[in-house]
């Protein structure tokens, strides 16, 4: 082929060749031979529209038939494409390339089918492969780091529980499913506990551990700001998770240039000598493949509406990490130093928001809380709200001695719907209504047990009093105008948040430094 140079002048300092065997569809290649010596393109232009094609090639590949038959090609087909587009990442630190470039890459590749279709080159292909308004990148936030993008606490809740899922069914080089499934599962954990960029997990060494003591470091490096070497603390069960993957990853075959890498590319042939790109796809299999995952919102029946799906990727688990610390009250100067911000403002909004979103939902929620008998029992003030009582498992409780022991001195060990004290709330109703099913549950074993009638009695009146509590704040939400029952559900979505990190564990605050103790 004869291809421009992109240098002064237009002519090539060496001859060039290109290996089209990579390209798995035959009509793809020929389609691809005919397009290069036919149109006049520079060199630069033909890799562009190579390497998409390549991504392309993958996806079908992917997909039953491997897309070897163009005219069995369906939108499906397309949508798997566009997938694989969106997902490209920069070979120099395994970020997502920009927005602009995987949108042209996807317009890459539809040159080709366009040049096939009016060659004739591509008869019969049929016309629901082909481009499509909903094939279309969402716009690229100003600032990866800006608040507001965590997945929710009670979410995460959700993904540990089906942890087990993570990495099933993941194809990963020659590398047995049990230990893929080992290798993701770790890189989640390490994910979630740490905050640390996505690129920081994937590119940890193999010995990426210290300890002193009960003191375990973790020692990472900022591809972002080419620091490196850089010492972070974590907690013991996380190092545990580590030196567990560790172990089982001395043992392994590994591609010879990822030998010190935690977490090893899939050959030799990969563009990286770490894991790229696969822990976001393996992510986004195990998220889409759990059954159930619900958001802390409300139908206008009172259950929980389904959690989107498409919010779970790998980088929003550092904004869960920040948005966890600052709703637990780190010091502002303190997460700064553990996010690596690089300015105080970014980390600022992380407070900002908690301290905000805190205040406006107390302010809406004291005017909608009852009583054991579903009596309206408001707070005359969001101070009377938050000193005058203490958040329990099932709603607020006023009993001053329990206030005063932080929730932790129930006279009644949580018997909250025979207590005169209890003043429950709308944010409270997926607590009340999981207590209630964990109390038919064990109804359910006491009776299997044979277990005297006062305990089965005992199960059976609370589950009566807890479904008459949230039969009655549901009844009350179901009477307001729909615009304040949305102001609702939102403040107890943020409350519910407040509650799940209060008694978080959180990591140990020592920020270390390589060279510089004010860095980490």
């Amino acid at each position: 082929m004869n291809l421009r140079s992109t240098a002064l002048g237009g002519r090539r300092h060496r001859p060039g060749r290109v290996d089209a065997s990579a390209i798995r569809q035959s009509w793809l290649r020929e389609v691809i031979k005919t397009w290069a010596t036919t149109v006049s393109l520079d060199s630069g232009r033909f890799k562009l529209v190579f390497a998409a094609c390549l991504v392309a090639s993958d996806a079908l590949h992917a997909r039953p038939g491997g897309g070897q038959d163009y005219t069995k090609l369906r939108f499906a087909d397309m949508q798997a494409v566009f997938t694989a587009m969106s997902r490209i990442c920069r070979t120099t630190d395994d970020e997502l390339a920009s927005r602009s470039y995987r949108q042209q890459s996807f317009g890459c590749f539809m040159e080709i089918v366009d040049f096939g279709r009016k060659t004739d080159m591509l008869t019969g292909m049929p016309g629901s492969f082909d481009r499509d308004k909903t094939l279309v990148l969402p716009p690229e936030e100003t600032s990866e780091d800006a608040a507001g993008r965590a997945v929710p606490e009670p979410v995460i809740a959700q993904l540990d529980a089906h942890l087990a899922l993570m990495g099933v069914g993941f194809s990963y080089g020659e590398m047995e499913p049990a230990d893929i499934e080992l290798m993701m599962q770790t890189a989640y954990l390490v994910l979630r506990d740490t905050g640390r960029r996505p690129i920081e997990i994937s590119s940890l060494r193999l010995k990426c551990l210290e300890a002193h003591g009960d003191e375990n470091t973790l020692i990472r490096d900022n591809v972002k700001k080419r620091r490196y070497g850089r010492k972070f603390p974590i907690t013991r069960e996380t190092a545990a998770v580590i030196r567990t993957w560790q172990a089982r990853r001395r043992q392994l075959e590994v591609p010879s240039r990822s030998q010190k890498y935690l977490f090893p590319s899939i050959t030799d042939r990969s563009g990286i000598a770490h894991m790229g790109a696969s822990l976001a796809n393996a992510m986004r299999e195990w998220v889409a493949a759990i059954p159930v995952l619900l958001s802390d919102e409300l139908d206008e029946q009172g259950n929980r509406l389904p959690f989107d799906r498409s919010l779970i990727f790998p980088y929003t688990f550092r904004h869960s990490y920040a948005q966890r610390h600052a709703d637990a009250g780190v010091p502002v100067d303190v997460l700064k130093e553990l996010m690596d911000h690089r300015s105080i403002v970014t980390t600022m909004s992380y407070h900002q928001v908690s301290l905000k979103r805190k205040r406006e939902a107390i302010t809406t929620m004291r005017k909608h809380t009852i009583d054991r008998s579903g009596r309206p029992a408001p707070f005359t003030s969001t101070t009377d709200y938050e000193a005058q009582s203490v958040a329990v498992p099932f709603g607020n409780c006023r009993e001053p001695s329990n206030v005063k022991a932080g929730g932790k001195a129930c006279g009644i060990r949580f018997q909250c719907a025979g207590c005169g004290f209890y003043r429950p709330d709308p944010s409270y109703l997926p607590a009340i209504e999981e207590h209630v099913n964990d109390l038919r549950a064990d109804r359910e074993t006491a009776k299997a047990m044979d277990a005297d009638d006062f305990v089965v009695r005992n199960l059976t009146d609370q589950i009566t009093a807890f479904t008459n509590v949230a039969d009655t704040m549901r009844d009350r939400l179901r009477r307001l105008p729909q615009d304040e029952r949305e102001e609702i559900e939102e403040a107890s979505a943020v409350l519910r948040k407040v509650r799940a990190t209060r008694d978080h564990k959180l990591l140990p605050l020592t920020v270390i430094g390589k060279e510089t103790p004010d860095a980490c």
